[in-house]
């Protein structure tokens, strides 16, 4: 199976909506931040690991101790993917923190703050 088949894209996608609905509605950890999202996952082709994309909407600090969290409930997390999608092998999770969301927060504050400093100009000036 090549890494960007059609059967391994489904697989991307059911395992990163199972992972969201875990991780929403099954933990009970309170290091967990209630704005945790699943960015994106890859599986690996032959299906023995997987790699979980997460943002937190927080502090760095929310952030790392979502992180430590999630570590920790790996095992619970595996055996419920496990109940809840029907592959041949469970992928052994490994959580990864996800900046490109904060990255672009911060990117487009840059840009509003630069446009911010230009001087309107009238709209004749722009057609000539």
């Amino acid at each position: 199976m090549r890494k960007n088949s059609i059967k391994n894209t489904r697989i991307n996608g059911e395992v990163l909506k199972e992972l969201s609905h875990i991780i929403q509605n099954e933990i009970k950890d309170p290091r967990i931040a209630p704005m945790t999202s699943v960015v994106s996952v890859e599986v690996a082709p032959d299906l023995k690991s997987c790699k979980a994309y997460i943002s937190v909407l927080g502090t760095a600090e929310e952030a790392a101790s979502t992180l430590e969290g999630l570590k920790s409930a790996e095992g619970y997390i595996r055996r419920a993917l496990a109940k809840s999608v029907n592959l041949r092998n469970t992928p052994e999770i490994r959580f990864i923190m996800d900046q490109s969301i904060a990255y672009g927060v911060t990117m487009t504050k840059l840009i509003d703050e630069v446009v911010k400093d230009i001087p309107d100009r009238p709209e004749e000036e722009e057609m000539l």
